[in-house]
């Protein structure tokens, strides 16, 4: 029987190997922490927003739309070096590309149910949901989010 161990095309790739990151198996410790580093500063990036440093003032749909991209690029990070997707076959684009077509379409599917759902709801309904304000009157009963407060020692 032939000896494999050195014949090239049956190499077992060495964790010493500086080279074998580049060949498909994982990434290299300097990858790791230069991937842990730009994690640290895109928190960072998050919470400037919430410093006196933001240039952008107080419109929050800016603030959650920065917070937003920030959030994507950190979990791509995640995904494509600490979960090894990055070194992984192409076979993965079969798996995610109609998982993530389908999670768009559920989404687009469902906001507009969601935005609307109190359009045709019963008065009973509006009456017992949750509000978020105060209740109308003192002497009514409250919400989910607003209990009534009752007298200390009173049953309710």
């Amino acid at each position: 029987m032939a000896n494999l161990s050195h014949d090239p095309a049956h190499q077992s790739f060495d964790a010493a190997d500086p080279h074998s990151a580049e060949h498909g198996h994982g990434g290299s410790t300097r990858t790791y922490v230069m991937v842990a580093l730009a994690l640290v500063f895109l928190t960072a990036c998050s919470y400037w927003t919430y410093t006196p440093f933001w240039p952008f003032g107080d419109n929050l749909a800016i603030k959650r739309t920065w917070m937003m991209a920030v959030s994507c690029t950190k979990a791509m990070l995640v995904i494509l070096f600490f979960m090894h997707l990055k070194w992984e076959a192409n076979w993965k684009w079969v798996l995610t590309v109609p998982a993530s077509m389908m999670s768009l379409l559920l989404v687009l599917a469902l906001v507009p149910d969601v935005g609307r759902r109190m359009r045709g709801a019963s008065r009973e309904r509006m009456t017992h949901a949750a509000e978020l304000s105060a209740p109308a009157a003192a002497g009514k009963s409250g919400t989910a989010l607003h209990p009534a407060e009752h007298p200390a020692g009173e049953k309710h």
